[in-house]
């Protein structure tokens, strides 16, 4: 049997317009609006660009008669809390490329510096070494990988994970958030469960580099 859709998504999508559709959409809000604001939070902290952003979730959500929301079709898997972290998160970094461009300054968001060292750190953790010194085996210094390499790698094998392992390496690496926030962030009950999981998909991808013939040190 397939899971369901979470009730206050029936209860918006059957309101009739007017009144009761304004109230059950009240009603939505009141449930999610602290989690759409963490996670505006987490890609900017100033206080007004987090409420304008926290509007502009609002704002795309209801459009079109709610069109994003009734895009959720739940696989069983995944929460819908969880989908609507992806969704927020993607709208709040869309309103900063509105404003900003492609790569808004470090005044609308991190630093880029800073983010290519967290990048950097995932590729450090999950090669199990300095990506520069990672080569193929034998040692050929004609088969090096350099980071940037072993950074693409690494970007397809995270791009077949599930959605929720996904999304769990964006918020740790390129919005740079603690476990705690991580877990406060998705609900889950101790940062414990964040931290177990991304050891094991640190394996699980170190595993995948070297299927593909890329070794680092051990770990």
């Amino acid at each position: 049997m397939g899971a369901a859709v979470p009730p206050e998504l029936s209860r918006l999508f059957d309101a009739p317009a007017g009144v009761k559709r304004d109230e059950v959409w009240g009603s939505f809000v009141a449930a999610h609006s602290r989690l759409i604001i963490r996670v505006a939070r987490s890609i900017n902290p100033d206080h007004d660009t987090v409420m304008d952003a926290y509007a502009y979730v609002l704002e795309r959500l209801r459009a079109d008669d709610c069109r994003r929301l009734r895009d959720y079709a739940p696989d069983g898997r995944t929460k819908f809390t969880t989908w609507l972290v992806v969704v927020a998160r993607r709208l709040c970094l869309d309103l900063l490329r509105r404003r900003y461009g492609r790569s808004p300054p470090a005044s609308a968001g991190r630093d880029p510096a800073v983010q290519r060292a967290a990048r950097r750190r995932l590729v450090d953790l999950v090669a199990g070494g300095d990506p520069d010194d990672i080569a193929a085996p034998g040692g050929d210094p004609t088969h090096s990988l350099n980071a940037a390499e072993v950074s693409r790698t690494l970007t397809q094998l995270t791009s077949r994970l599930h959605a929720d392992d996904r999304l769990l390496l964006k918020l740790r690496f390129d919005d740079e958030l603690s476990a705690p926030e991580i877990a406060r962030l998705l609900g889950l009950s101790t940062p414990f469960h964040v931290y177990r999981r991304l050891t094991f998909l640190f394996g699980e991808l170190r595993g995948a580099l070297r299927e593909r013939g890329i070794h680092g040190a051990e770990p």
